[in-house]
């Protein structure tokens, strides 16, 4: 059988951990999870309750391929509250989940061939995703010392590039852009006449100072948000993208095309559980006390170089004084510590061997246990 040289891309090994663990968890071993970005909560009860009476009363079949207009609506809306923006509904397509974001702004926007800059380490799909689409990759190697934030002078030494992708919070950093940096990023890019794509998936998710929007900043960027993280609903596959007004119709066609519309039940689910902002805050108090947890305790236990985790729910720590080989270090922590965490070598395939991510996600008592568990593994 002959496979596309489109198809040849990197596994996202975090997946492959949460199949470990997984399997080491139907052989009867206990786990503690902090593999996955994956709340420990449920979606919303507003978005649950709104399922079930959509449920028993409607239809749910096609939307249209832009989305539910009265969530649209409401996502304009969020942009009000949280930033003091006003971004038209027109500009705001609704997607199957962030990942269909990124596909389908890929593809309005670049040609085979064409170059698109990243940050290293950053989130592994980014990547194969593009490379999946004969897109060439340009990564730019982020530095502990700068808290792993990307700057101006990286995008100005990158050659000739057509489009740069930057998130803040950042996978997996945590590390966070403020205003005046991101305002820098925006410029350097167009200097290059490159496009700029915010991931702003984590926001809502801040321990300091909230995120800023790129579209505080300028109109002309692409935006990709979801509500897997904060509003806790990774499985629900629903999220959106904010284009230029021009670029709005393409996405459309290419949506109507690739996906007909996102899930109509889970479209429902989401506009709901935009009401739910006391739930949602409560588990970022959860995410908050955990945060502290790990922070004492990843010291205590030899982890000792960690990343900024401004935003997220991620510590991004150097191991590279414990091991060289962080895939392998990992497989042990799994089957000697029932601790699963993912290897860096997901976000950086070329430093990642000296790095592990742990996510916070999950409750308070299973990161004391998973920090505990660690302690001893490490002596």
């Amino acid at each position: 059988m002959q496979f596309s040289r489109r198809g040849d891309v990197h596994p996202f090994i975090v997946m492959d951990v949460m199949e470990d663990a997984r399997r080491a968890e139907a052989a009867g071993a206990s786990v503690i999870h902090m593999e996955v970005g994956q709340p420990g909560t449920p979606a919303p009860r507003l978005a649950r309750e709104a399922v079930n009476k959509a449920i028993s009363s409607e239809a749910l079949g096609y939307t249209v391929a832009l989305g539910l207009p009265e969530l649209r609506e409401r996502i304009s809306k969020l942009y009000r509250d949280w930033y003091g923006i006003d971004v038209p509904a027109s500009r705001i397509i609704v997607t199957a989940g962030s990942s269909a974001g990124f596909l389908l702004s890929f593809l309005a926007m670049f040609d085979a061939g064409q170059r698109v800059a990243t940050i290293a380490p950053g989130y592994p799909s980014y990547r194969n995703i593009l490379k999946g689409l004969d897109i060439e990759v340009v990564e730019l190697e982020g530095a502990a010392a700068s808290g792993w934030r990307p700057t101006p002078e990286m995008i100005a030494g990158a050659g000739d590039i057509d489009g740069l992708l930057v998130a803040s919070p950042s996978n997996p950093t945590g590390a966070m852009l403020d205003r005046a940096s991101l305002q820098g990023l925006i410029d350097a890019a167009r200097a290059k006449n490159a496009v700029f794509i915010s991931d702003e998936i984590y926001h809502g998710l801040h321990y300091g100072e909230r995120a800023v929007t790129a579209l505080e900043l300028s109109n002309d960027v692409v935006v990709i948000n979801s509500f897997s993280k904060y509003f806790s609903m990774t499985g629900w596959r629903v999220g959106w993208m904010v284009a230029p007004e021009p670029m709005a119709r393409v996405v459309e066609r290419l949506a109507q095309n690739f996906f007909i519309c996102p899930a109509h039940v889970s479209q429902v689910a989401a506009l709901a559980a935009m009401d739910a902002v006391d739930e949602c805050e409560a588990n970022q108090t959860i995410y908050r006390k955990n945060r502290e947890v790990l922070l004492e305790e990843l010291p205590k236990a030899g982890f000792t170089k960690l990343a900024p985790c401004e935003g997220a729910f991620y510590i991004y720590a150097e191991v590279d004084h414990l091991t060289g080989d962080s895939r392998e270090f990992c497989k042990r922590m799994l089957a000697e510590a029932g601790v699963a965490a993912t290897p860096g070598h997901d976000f950086d395939p070329m430093r990642g061997a000296g790095t592990v991510r742990f996510s916070f996600a999950r409750s308070t008592e299973d990161m004391i246990e998973g920090a505990r568990r660690l302690k001893a593994w490490l002596g």
